[in-house]
């Protein structure tokens, strides 16, 4: 009785777990390029230009800004909610201690009135954060991809849910189940893989635009087992050269994530990580698998020749996540509130 029992468990976890593939492969079916054309038409042209502004004033924003749409994606779907506010009964993703670095709201929030104004209660805040990432993304020379439209926004935001973001000193093993869980491949992960500290949550290819709190990886440097080590997996003559910048219990030194280029978006860093120099664990965690590991020579050793074909390519499907579409969901006024 007890085998039977546990057989029918377990079939029934792998019911529900086809069902959620198939959920996650067909979610995006309402999803289409040019889905605003006859009910917004210059809805991208004006996300475009008002993106433009912000970020030539701040390019440091486009790092913020592609995090945020990963933290989107990854928690309910790109439905949105990672904008809206908290309430007095509820604290919302965006005040949870993984997206408090978070930055670049007042684009989206910009962006939005302007499309109110033009053409009230039509284009998401789902879409507007997937379309002006990747703008801003654009706009530091890196990749252009096309996004396919037409999400609605979500109504709930729990902040406890951000515990679903893949972890920032997770092995290898458990990221490929996190990004498998949201139907997307090992090419993804190593692509778009999180690795960081709790303070930060960049994507491997937004390392490139980035720099760091020496606190965010001052473990690896001085007290990586509890003992007073160093990491092994760092290159030993790295070790020191950060030594030099991070005193133990520095909390405002920035540091390159990608030396020499922070403020733009390459492929770069994959040669830094194949000669252990990435400032990160899960960085590290690439060369624990052999596709990862694969992926990262690959690049390294062509100067990121497919990094940005890759990317764009990666993007849109990230960009698929769990949309709400059709009638699901609503289009918010103001993307910090539900209607």
């Amino acid at each position: 009785m007890a085998t039977q029992k546990l057989a029918s468990l377990f079939f029934l976890q792998q019911i529900i777990h086809v069902l959620f593939i198939l959920h996650l492969a067909n979610a995006d079916q309402g999803l289409k390029l040019g889905f605003y054309q006859k009910m917004c038409p210059d809805a991208e042209a004006i996300t475009r230009k008002i993106t433009h502004q912000h970020i030539s004033r701040a390019p440091t924003l486009a790092a913020p800004l592609l995090r945020m749409h990963f933290h989107d994606c990854f928690i309910r779907g790109c439905d949105g909610s990672v904008l809206l506010n908290s309430t007095k009964n509820n604290q919302a993703e965006k005040d949870a201690f993984a997206n408090l670095s978070l930055r670049g709201y007042q684009v989206i929030d910009a962006v939005k009135s302007a499309l109110e104004n033009m053409c009230p209660g039509v284009v998401s805040c789902a879409d507007i954060l997937a379309l002006v990432t990747r703008d801003a993304v654009s706009m530091i020379k890196g990749p252009f991809w096309e996004v396919p439209t037409g999400r609605r926004d979500g109504r709930e935001s729990v902040a406890s849910e951000t515990r679903d973001l893949p972890p920032p000193f997770g092995n290898i093993t458990l990221l490929k189940q996190k990004f498998a869980a949201k139907g997307l491949s090992v090419k993804d992960l190593v692509v778009l893989a999180v690795h960081l500290s709790l303070f930060f949550f960049f994507l491997t290819g937004g390392h490139t635009i980035g720099t760091s709190h020496c606190s965010s990886f001052e473990t690896r440097l001085y007290n990586f087992t509890g003992k007073g080590d160093t990491d092994p997996t760092l290159d030993p003559n790295y070790v020191v050269h950060l030594k030099r910048k991070c005193q133990p219990g520095d909390t405002t030194t920035l540091v390159d994530m990608d030396p020499g280029s922070f403020r733009t978006f390459d492929g770069d860093y994959y040669t830094l990580v194949a000669k252990r120099r990435g400032l990160f664990q899960s960085d590290a965690a690439l060369l624990d698998d052999t596709e990862t590991k694969s992926y990262v020579k690959l690049q390294a050793n062509t100067y990121g020749s497919t990094f940005a074909k890759d990317f764009a390519e990666s993007m849109v499907n990230m960009g698929k996540i769990g949309v709400l579409t059709g009638k699901a969901g609503e289009i918010r006024k103001h993307c910090a509130f539900v209607n």
